[in-house]
């Protein structure tokens, strides 16, 4: 299927999609009306020329730039493959030229991908030169965009949302690993892996690591629950489809109370949907996954600076509430090169492994009952297998009990224990990433909510609603449960906006069903056609909803 990349590049810091494009690099015959319907007007379109183009193709309110790729590449090279090749780095030549990008830059890169490969060096770099040279002998006249060198970067890197997550398991502590392959999330097992096989094996070379690529994801759930009853620190990663598979084991983990970390890379669905597309699609699927009663830790990274701080926490917080926790990423988190804050870790820092009940406080009498609430927070003690000969041994339980972990289906019990798990869910406020709160220059009757990768894009629209003279306070909420001060947020404005990427509005379901609000407060902002959201569609729809009555009616 025809593949894209988007490159934005401005001195505001703006990070997200915009909307629209200025020059368009059209490559895909099959996807050519949509490239060309993207541009904006006054923008420029870069097409292969080899072949005659009616000017029915095209728009009279853009400029054409037409570059003979594949008849360069005909006359050039025989191998079939090459000539298909080169044209990728060719059209960069051309690009260099009529950007005027100095072209040492692109060849010092080209020259670290394909470092040590000197067959492969050479001819890409002469493909970048046809290219270019072509531009500036048959095109001298410039064109209306420059590029000039800038350094706003600063010290911001420049990685992928899996590979982040997957190092941010290796400092969180993570010793296993049970995945299945599934787009978008396979690349966050292959990155653990790496990770593992330099800093998971010891001295004498033995590696200090499990990593096992299992028959499907209902055995990789089972493996990790299996691993965190025995005090490893174990996760998987897996995608929507993933999670339907999982569900009777996610809610053994939360009923028996064992400490999971599960990375959810979410894509389009729902079923096999679209996998190399983008959404916010499962946050209702985790927040209650599994039948009966149940509510998860959700967390929502917005970069990949985050996809790293979270699996860090994730793993703290699954021990210290021993329960099931999602870090909730994204395909345009997860697989997108991002602009992030470098990744920072204190070496005097510990892992919070919870209530563990050890073999001196066994040994000197401490009571142990697995599922009694000893200091009101909920959350139980527990004994790793083998902790003591004949002291603190408990039947681990996917069934009701009593606070000793006896089989139990007496009601009171049962209540005791669901009531418990709450108190427990409600302890985890104050654990869990806060929300950010952002306040606008003026005072503000409405706010808005948002969550994840939409982050970028929401930073943009409200500087956009701004320059229009609509303020609006923002409210990144970024974990499940949500901490009192997303209520506080919502009773503060007659209408809080909710942007996100799915059909049905899955957040704003789970504020509504959380806090008791009337949905009529929450207003839906719904982006899900599989792109990531882009400022000008938040800024615009945010516009419609604010503009005065008769201005709405006009415009309509």
């Amino acid at each position: 299927m025809p593949t894209w990349y988007e490159v934005r590049v401005n001195e505001r810091g703006w990070l997200g999609r915009r909307g629209g494009v200025d020059l368009m690099v059209a490559m895909n015959p099959q996807t050519w009306d949509e490239d060309v319907a993207a541009i904006e007007p006054g923008g420029y379109l870069l097409y292969d020329s080899t072949r005659p183009l009616s000017r029915s193709r095209v728009r009279d309110d853009i400029t054409v730039i037409g570059v003979p790729l594949t008849g360069i590449c005909n006359e050039t090279w025989s191998d079939p493959r090459q000539r298909q090749l080169f044209k990728n780095i060719m059209y960069v030549g051309a690009l260099s030229a009529l950007l005027e990008v100095d072209p040492a830059i692109i060849e010092t890169l080209v020259g670290e991908q394909y470092r040590g490969k000197e067959k492969l060096l050479r001819p890409n770099i002469e493909a970048l030169h046809l290219g270019r040279d072509w531009v500036r002998e048959h095109l001298p006249h410039p064109i209306g965009l420059r590029l000039r060198k800038a350094d706003a970067v600063g010290d911001r890197i420049f990685v992928e949302g899996n590979a982040a997550a997957a190092l941010g398991c290796v400092y969180g502590g993570a010793t296993v690993c049970a995945w299945y392959p599934i787009t978008p999330s396979s690349s966050l097992a292959e990155a653990f892996q790496k990770d593992c096989q330099k800093y998971r094996v010891d001295g004498e070379g033995r590696a200090r690591y499990a990593v096992v690529q299992a028959e499907d994801e209902i055995a990789s759930i089972g493996m990790v629950v299996g691993a965190g009853w025995n005090g490893a620190r174990a996760f998987t990663t897996t995608a929507g489809p993933g999670i339907s598979l999982m569900n009777e084991f996610i809610g053994l983990a939360y009923f028996a109370e064992i400490p999971v970390t599960i990375i959810d890379v979410q894509r389009g669905g729902p079923s096999t949907g679209m996998p190399t597309r983008t959404q916010q699609s499962d946050v209702l699927a985790c927040a209650y996954a599994s039948h009966g009663d149940t509510k998860h830790v959700l967390l929502f990274p917005e970069d990949p600076h985050e996809c790293f701080t979270f699996a860090v926490a994730a793993f703290d917080l699954a021990d210290r509430l021993q329960t099931p926790v999602f870090v909730m990423s994204d395909l345009d988190i997860g697989m997108n090169q991002r602009l992030c804050a470098p990744f920072e870790w204190d070496d005097a820092s510990r892992y919070d492994r919870g209530k563990v009940m050890t073999a001196e406080q066994l040994e000197a009498g401490a009571e142990f009952a697995r599922y009694k609430d000893v200091d009101g927070d909920g959350i139980p003690w527990r004994t790793w297998p083998g902790t003591h000969p004949d002291k603190g041994a408990y039947f681990t339980r996917g069934t009701s009990r009593d606070p000793s972990a006896r089989y139990s289906e007496r009601g009171p019990d049962y209540v005791y224990n669901m009531e418990r798990l709450l108190r427990k869910f409600d302890s985890a406020k104050a654990l869990v990433p806060q929300p950010v709160l952002s306040r606008a220059g003026m005072p503000a009757r409405h706010g808005a909510i948002f969550y994840g990768s939409t982050s970028p894009a929401m930073a943009e629209a409200i500087d956009r609603l701004q320059d229009d003279g609509i303020a609006l306070d923002t409210l990144r909420v970024r974990a499940f449960p949500f901490p009192d001060g997303v209520r506080d947020f919502i009773d503060a404005h007659e209408a809080v906006f909710v942007v996100e990427q799915n059909r049905d509005g899955q957040l704003r379901t789970l504020l509504v069903n959380e806090f008791g609000i009337a949905p009529a407060r929450l207003v839906p902002v719904l982006h899900y056609d599989g792109t990531p959201i882009t400022a000008r569609f938040i800024a615009d729809a945010i516009a419609a909803q604010l503009r005065p009555r008769g201005e709405r009616e006009k415009v309509a």
